[in-house]
């Protein structure tokens, strides 16, 4: 098993010429090529000296969650897993008998323990639906749906702590990285269910979500079914006008298959070097216009307009209980390191400008006309300049309804634009619809 610096710093001694933008080809491990970050992990909320006994664990009617997964993606290899903490804080995988399996602690156990169980709900042929369902409600949730095999692992980590492994989307070496998969996470309590379809940190295997419920039927249906590849093409082009390392976002399996499309904050993390100096003269340009003309931040909360202006290198805003340095890319892409990493102490402008600014650079509005007052400008200015999140623009742009996260803050709006995210809610689900392949019309 590897940590993530570990991992990062000797996979950037091996490709230091991520410049000549070829796709990143994956080769699956084992236990022992484990990446494990907060992203791939779930941990028990109690120690397993107090927690549940292992085995199969009991269903509740009242808390059940109907889910119905179509399958319209030409395969008959399509498995569904579902993961997370039951209402107790215990991690539970289902079964394909409709239980919650708990996986045991193992004290002799070195390392990662790979779950033997049978947790993989084989989904009917293509065309037909295969009703799931969830027996009682579960947080930090994952609906799993793959083309082939997933592996799943158990660690107890700090003290007796339960902490289940992943499969990780970043990781070439990954037990899993020659499945093509992607995942829906919901939450579900007695005050109804919260689903969400994002691309934060990876595109994969199109899924699109629908809710039925006392709210009628809301829906996000993903992006389309041939979107890796367009998608992949697409940054393939863009490498080539700027010679940054956009096609390397795309994984594949030895045979040239795309299986998923990494976020650039995830590729940062993997090759440090990468787009280093991708966004410098634009992070340049916009703190010497805001010396002499004011950044206006529309909180869009009580506390209005805010004006902020850059004095010895630093942003500064009316109100604020710190100001912004200059960011990185890693900064930019990702929205939770250097100026925009929000702290337990910020005060309430600090927490509303942190996504405003963010938001702004991944979309390349701050030095566009009208750009002066974030978020102002429509979805229409997004994009259109570079730099810019190319990640971002291509996923949108293959998105059945434009809905689904493409980087931390693409919730952030104009009041009168509709809301990019894909989440989606209601206090009293009657049906969870998964649709595999992309959406159906």
């Amino acid at each position: 098993m590897r940590t993530f610096s570990v991992f990062a710093a000797t996979i950037t001694a091996a490709f230091t010429c991520y410049t000549l933008a070829i796709p990143t080809i994956v080769h699956p491990g084992d236990g022992d090529d484990l990446l494990t970050t907060s992203r791939n992990t779930i941990n028990e909320t109690i120690s397993t000296k107090e927690s549940a006994d292992a085995g199969r664990l009991f269903t509740a009617t009242s808390e059940q969650l109907k889910i119905s997964v179509y399958n319209n993606f030409n395969s008959g290899s399509v498995k569904v897993y579902v993961t997370g903490l039951d209402s107790n804080g215990n991690i539970v995988l289902l079964t394909p008998n409709g239980t919650w399996y708990r996986p045991p602690e193992s004290s002799n156990a070195m390392g990662p323990q790979k779950i033997t169980e049978d947790i993989a709900i084989p989904i009917g042929a293509y065309g037909t639906a295969t009703p799931v369902t969830i027996p009682t409600h579960v947080s930090s949730g994952r609906v799993w749906v793959a083309d082939g095999d997933l592996s799943f692992f158990t660690e107890v980590v700090g003290t007796g702590i339960l902490s289940l492994v992943q499969p990780s989307a970043v990781d070439p070496d990954d037990p899993s990285a020659a499945a093509n998969w992607g995942f829906v996470e919901l939450t579900t309590d007695f005050s109804g269910i919260t689903v969400n379809l994002s691309y934060v940190d990876f595109v994969g295997l199109p899924l699109g979500i629908e809710i039925q419920g006392s709210e009628g039927t809301q829906t996000t249906p993903g992006v389309a079914k041939n979107a890796l590849s367009s998608i992949c093409n697409a940054l393939a082009a863009q490498s080539s006008l700027d010679g940054q390392p956009w096609n390397e976002l795309c994984m594949t399996d030895n045979r040239g298959n795309v299986l998923r499309v990494i976020s650039p904050h995830n590729y940062i993390a993997l090759y440090p070097t990468a787009f280093d100096s991708y966004w410098t003269n634009y992070i340049s340009q916009a703190w010497s216009t805001y010396e002499d003309t004011p950044l206006t931040v529309d909180t869009q909360t009580s506390a209005g307009l805010v004006n902020c202006t850059v004095s010895s290198g630093i942003l500064t805003c009316v109100g604020d209980n710190r100001g912004y340095p200059q960011p990185v890319a890693s900064d930019i892409f990702g929205c939770n390191s250097g100026p925009f990493q929000i702290d337990a102490s910020d005060n309430a402008i600090h927490q509303a400008i942190v996504p405003r600014l963010c938001g702004a650079f991944n979309r390349s509005t701050l030095l566009l006309r009208g750009g002066n007052v974030q978020p102002r400008l429509g979805s229409t200015h997004y994009y259109t300049i570079s730099p810019t999140n190319y990640y971002s623009k291509f996923v949108h742009q293959h998105e059945s309804l434009d809905t689904g996260y493409a980087f931390p803050y693409d919730d952030v709006t104009p009041d009168d634009e509709p809301n990019a995210s894909g989440l989606l809610s209601d206090p009293n689900p009657t049906l969870l619809t998964i649709t595999i392949g992309g959406p159906t019309a």
